[in-house]
């Protein structure tokens, strides 16, 4: 006999929706609408996968497209919600283009929240945060994720520091040198924060500031210069693999990889 297609089929389209979810039906309008039905080109019956960042991942099911609206009904918990790792990324602002990219990568790699750190090198002081967070969802949508990082709003590196948790270690990317960093993650359990400086680095003011904070910690990420926002997915994936969620097993039925 032939086999039976998995349900939801893993090309099945999901959906970040704010509002708390439940069974019932459910109304999408706007951008998603256009999306579910001119892009996807969805119809009554076809399934789509919902998460709101809080009860974990559901199925629906497509019972009405109209022109501006595609109405769902929604079945089942497919996923509780994910256990997220308990670790900030905070990076100075970038130009445009490169800070989207440092969000959405923050978003697949499993950040618990991302922090805009102003520092005195910093080369653009507005964000926004809108056009972030909506790469952090998109990026959310495509790799599986049942949760969005949370978007801090800006902050000065006085300010940061100045109120830093005393149970948080604050690993900092110290283009002066520091400890190898997989192995100083590997010997700090429990929350963490990596910290990464501007295009122009931290200044010796700034550098000393950091390293004054109990719960500092410089590393080094290799032999070669990286650019801050490859120095900011570097260091996470470091932090994943030694302290995070990498090591754990991986469901099947929600791991895919899509373009």
């Amino acid at each position: 006999m032939p086999a039976i297609p998995a349900w939801p089929p893993r090309s099945t389209p999901r959906l970040f929706v704010a509002a708390p979810i439940a069974p019932g039906a459910r109304v999408i309008e706007g951008p998603q609408a256009h999306y579910l039905a001119q892009v996807m080109r969805l119809a009554p019956g076809d399934p789509v996968k919902l998460f709101d960042g809080a009860s974990g991942e559901w199925l629906a099911v497509v019972s009405d497209v109209a022109k501006r609206a595609v109405t769902l009904k929604v079945r089942e918990r497919l996923r509780d919600m994910e256990a997220v790792p308990d670790l900030w990324l905070c990076v100075a602002p970038l130009k445009k283009g490169r800070i989207d990219w440092v969000a959405e990568k923050a978003s697949e790699l499993g950040v618990a929240r991302l922090v805009p750190v102003l520092t005195q090198r910093t080369v653009v002081d507005r964000l926004n945060g809108e056009r972030l967070f909506a790469h952090m969802v998109e990026a959310a949508e495509q790799c599986g994720r049942t949760a969005v990082p949370e978007l801090a709003e800006p902050v000065k590196l006085a300010a940061l520091l100045r109120d830093w948790p005393a149970g948080r270690a604050l690993f900092f990317a110290d283009e002066t040198g520091g400890a190898p960093a997989s192995a100083a993650m590997a010997t700090r359990a429990g929350p963490a924060a990596i910290l990464i400086g501007p295009e122009g680095g931290f200044t010796a003011e700034e550098r000393d500031a950091i390293r004054a904070l109990p719960q500092a910690v410089a590393i080094g990420l290799g032999p070669r210069i990286l650019r801050a926002d490859t120095a900011a997915a570097a260091a996470t994936a470091l932090w994943m693999a030694s302290a995070g969620d990498w090591g754990q097993a991986v469901d099947q039925g929600a791991a895919q990889s899509e373009d």
